[in-house]
């Protein structure tokens, strides 16, 4: 049997970055606790979470026959483009303006025509943004291009 290679060496290489990452923000940042989190909370959190992700895209690999599968370039672009955007706009545009248009460009590879689900998705991707990092975390960055 021809074991899925692509899914076990990604799910490891995800594990590993995962780890990597809350290893190192656990060892230079202060965690905090759960009501005054430090700077290292969220990193931490997000590697420990990337590696089991990473995990249990592996793990089910081992004893799945695998099958070759061809570079998803264009896709790969996509997303490339998008987090450039986000970099270049987050502090001009604000994180609502921003948030829409990455989504938007990052939606614009995927294999589905029609631009009203894109429209529509990147509108629900920069409410949510808002209401999660402006709403709930209280994060201090600008919303909109004018309330710097």
């Amino acid at each position: 049997m021809r074991r899925d290679y692509h899914d076990i060496l990604w799910g490891g290489f995800l594990s590993l970055l995962g780890l990597a990452v809350a290893v190192y923000s656990f060892m230079h940042y202060d965690i905090g606790n759960l009501r005054r989190m430090g700077p290292g909370f969220f990193p931490v959190s997000l590697g420990a979470v990337l590696a089991v992700l990473g995990l249990i895209i592996a793990i089910p690999a081992i004893w799945r026959a695998g099958e070759t599968r061809s570079f998803a370039g264009r896709e790969l672009l996509g997303i490339i483009v998008a987090l450039l955007l986000f970099a270049l706009l987050m502090n001009r545009a604000g994180i609502v303006i921003t948030a829409a248009v990455a989504a938007f460009v990052a939606s614009v590879v995927a294999p589905r025509p029609g631009i009203l689900w894109r429209l529509v998705l990147a509108a629900i991707i920069a409410g949510l943004t808002w209401a999660i990092f402006i709403q709930a975390l209280e994060m201090a960055i600008p919303v909109w291009p004018w309330s710097r």
